[in-house]
């Protein structure tokens, strides 16, 4: 299980602890919250329940009958106190108690929330017991669910949260790919495992693009829509919304004049895709130079709806009319040197993060940025504790990462009211002759081809 070891380590942590835990575990959907539960319960006793969109009846009967299938005992009484009375390790030791899409349940039935209450106190099972409510419903866990709850958050051990997987473990996953085909893949699919599993190593970008993304029949034809409209309603405000931000509209007045919605019904929506981790509002990287930023600056935050919105959104006339092989090169193909050069920044600023994990850095970061500025930007600052920072320039999608560019990093910096430890300079293609002198001469300058990555 690629990239989870971080939150396996979390949930062995409270299952150590003595007495009884109640764990929030949670991330959207396809992360591998279910792998990585299948890794934890190995070799433990446990009790496992996925909850369904159904009445608070149906509920109950449906986890009744699945205890006394499990446990061989017949329940007279189907409510959630009779139920975690009955479970049981068997043994002594430890139970664990995981209950899958546990919002089903507690957004329709409070009873439960105060069964957990009193299982957690010891008042019903009375062997130690570990509690692991899952849900995929980021925004609810963190803006509603202790409402929902009520005085059983209180009783909350702690949450762990499941977050895509870094480029490291996408190089892993794709271990058939060179290095600037699996940032191809970054760059549509994020690092969600339940996308990369599907993709097909044996066949390139293209192909795996038709098949799965622009076929009709393709597993993520229908997941960007399907992701917004699973928790958010009224999806043609926010597929106008998507669209404009994808197309480079970032402001909200851009937006406003080019949906024609109030200023403050964006910013309403724009809120709701932010709290669903779908959209985020950009800050500059806080420098001496904040009079030169840029403000106000929106982006999607999730790569593959960026994707969608950006390439296939406005274009589903003509992938209805054509050929999916003939969609992608009029319509993708073009456009995706430029759509990548943002996450093959990121990809470097993980590079970076590693690298001062391993005292590889001439400093130790503490924080990390980019700085956009009015009239210039600056693609990665890394600083650290002290103020002294590593400033780089991340190259996709020009033949030759120049020694002009540089020169343009340094005005950018003037603006931006910065000086610089060190400047890594990154190039997904090959370094002009000039930068090549100038990092020869300047020990402060280090050149990392994409091979380093």
């Amino acid at each position: 299980m690629v990239g989870k070891n971080a939150e396996l380590r979390e949930l062995l942590r409270y299952f150590r602890q003595d007495g009884n835990q109640l764990v929030i575990l949670y991330g959207r959907k396809n992360i591998g919250k279910s792998d990585l539960l299948k890794q934890f319960l190995r070799n433990k006793k446990y009790m496992y329940y996925a909850a369904r969109q159904a009445s608070p009846q149906l509920q109950r009967q449906m986890m009744g009958e699945e205890i006394q299938k499990k446990y061989q005992i017949k329940i007279q009484s189907f409510d959630y106190d009779t139920f975690f009375n009955r479970i049981r390790s068997g043994d002594g030791s430890k139970l664990v108690l995981v209950i899958e899409d546990f919002e089903y349940i507690a957004k329709k039935d409070p009873e439960f929330a105060s069964s957990i209450r009193k299982l957690k106190e010891k008042k019903l099972y009375p062997g130690p017991v570990m509690i692991i409510l899952c849900s995929s419903s980021i925004a609810w866990v963190e803006n509603d669910m202790v409402e929902c709850l009520g005085t059983c958050a209180k009783k909350v051990t702690g949450f762990v949260k499941v977050r895509e997987q870094g480029f490291v473990n996408v190089v892993q996953k794709l271990s058939d790919y060179s290095v600037r085909e699996c940032i191809e893949v970054y760059g549509i699919l994020g690092g969600v495992p339940g996308y990369l599993s599907r993709w097909d190593t044996k066949q390139g970008l293209k192909e795996n693009v038709c098949r799965h993304i622009l076929a009709k029949d393709g597993f993520l034809f229908q997941e960007a829509q399907q992701y917004i409209k699973e928790e958010l309603r009224e999806l043609a405000v926010y597929n106008t919304i998507l669209e404009a931000v994808a197309s480079g509209r970032r402001k909200l007045n851009d937006l406003f004049l080019y949906t024609g919605f109030s200023r403050a019904k964006i910013s309403v929506y724009l809120k709701n895709l932010m709290a669903f981790e779908v959209v985020e509002k950009l800050s500059s990287f806080e420098t001496g130079g904040w009079d030169n930023a840029q403000k106000g600056l929106y982006a999607i935050r999730n790569t593959y709806i960026h994707f969608w919105y950006r390439f296939v959104y406005p274009n589903l006339s003509d992938l209805h009319m054509m050929a999916e092989e003939d969609f992608f090169d009029l319509h993708i193909a073009l456009g995706l040197e430029e759509y990548l050069n943002e996450c093959f920044r990121k990809v470097c600023m993980e590079y970076l993060q590693l690298m001062s994990m391993v005292n590889q850095l001439p400093i130790q970061i503490h924080k990390m940025g980019t700085w956009v500025g009015k009239q210039g930007s600056i693609d990665i600052i890394a600083q650290n504790s002290i103020r002294e920072n590593i400033v780089g320039i991340c190259n996709w999608s020009e033949e030759f990462l120049t020694d002009a560019m540089y020169e343009r990093l340094l005005v950018s910096m003037e603006q931006a009211r910065i000086k610089a430890k060190s400047f890594y300079l990154f190039s997904a293609r090959e370094f002009d002759a000039a930068i090549r002198q100038r990092s020869e001469e300047d020990p402060r300058l280090v050149l990392v081809d994409m091979n380093r990555l």
